[in-house]
C-alpha cells in the first residue's frame, strides 16, 4: 500500500473500531448520565491521553524493531495479520448479545480532573490497548517509510477519532445508550467490525503472498 491507502484504510478501520461499544465508551456514557458533559469530557480526555502513550511505546519499540531487524519486523507484521483474522472470526462467530454499561470507578468522588486521571488510568492498566496496537499498527505501515513516526501518527489519527465519537457520547447520550443496549445494535456491529477485520488480515497475507 501506498502511504495514502495506508492511511486511508487505517482510518477507516480505526473509526470502525471507535463506534464499536467496549470498555472507553461504557466509562464516557455512564459518566455523562451520571456525573454530567464535563466529567465525560475529561474521563475521554484521560482515555485518549492513555492511548497516545500505549501508541508512542508501540511505535518506539516497533520502530527499533524494524532497525535492527527487518525479518523480525516482517515476522511481527505476520503475526498481527494471524490475530486481525482470529480476532474477526470470534466477533462474526460469538458476537456479543449485550452490551454492560457499567465502567470501573463509577460514582467515586473527587474533584473534575479525578476523572480525567480515571479515565488515564482505565487506559494504561489495560494491556489489550498495547496488544492491540502491536497487532494492527505494523499492518497499516507501508515500506519506505520510518516506522516509529508514522505508527505514532496513526495513533494520533485513533485518537482523535476517538475525540470525535466521545463528543457524539455525550451529546446523545440518552439516545445512543438505548441503542447500544439493544442486542441486534451490538451484534451487528461486532460482525461488522470482524468483517472489517478478516478483509484485512486477508489482504495482507495475499498480498505478501505474491
Amino acid at each position: 500500500m501506498t502511504v495514502v491507502q495506508s492511511l486511508l484504510a487505517f482510518t477507516a478501520a480505526a473509526a470502525l473500531l471507535t463506534v464499536t461499544p467496549g470498555l472507553d465508551t461504557a466509562m464516557v456514557l455512564r459518566t455523562a448520565a451520571a456525573e454530567g458533559p464535563r466529567r465525560a469530557a475529561l474521563a475521554g480526555l484521560g482515555i485518549n491521553i492513555g492511548c497516545l502513550v500505549w501508541g508512542a511505546a508501540v511505535a518506539t519499540g516497533l520502530g527499533a524493531l524494524l532497525t535492527a531487524s527487518q525479518t523480525a519486523f516482517t515476522a511481527l507484521k505476520w503475526a498481527g495479520a494471524a490475530y486481525l483474522l482470529w480476532l474477526g472470526l470470534k466477533l462474526i462467530l460469538k458476537p456479543r448479545q449485550s452490551f454492560d454499561l457499567s465502567a470501573p470507578g463509577g460514582g467515586a468522588s473527587g474533584d473534575d480532573f479525578a476523572w480525567m486521571r480515571r479515565g488515564l488510568l482505565t487506559n494504561l492498566l489495560n494491556p489489550k490497548i498495547g496488544v492491540f496496537y502491536v497487532s494492527l499498527l505494523p499492518q497499516f505501515t507501508p515500506d519506505g517509510v520510518a516506522a516509529g513516526p508514522f505508527m505514532f501518527g496513526l495513533a494520533v489519527i485513533h485518537v482523535l477519532l476517538s475525540l470525535l465519537w466521545f463528543a457524539v457520547l455525550i451529546m446523545a447520550t440518552r439516545p445512543l445508550a438505548a441503542a447500544l443496549r439493544k442486542p441486534k445494535v451490538v451484534g451487528a456491529l461486532d460482525r461488522l467490525t470482524g468483517g472489517v477485520f478478516i478483509a484485512f488480515g486477508l489482504r495482507l497475507a495475499l498480498d505478501r503472498a505474491r
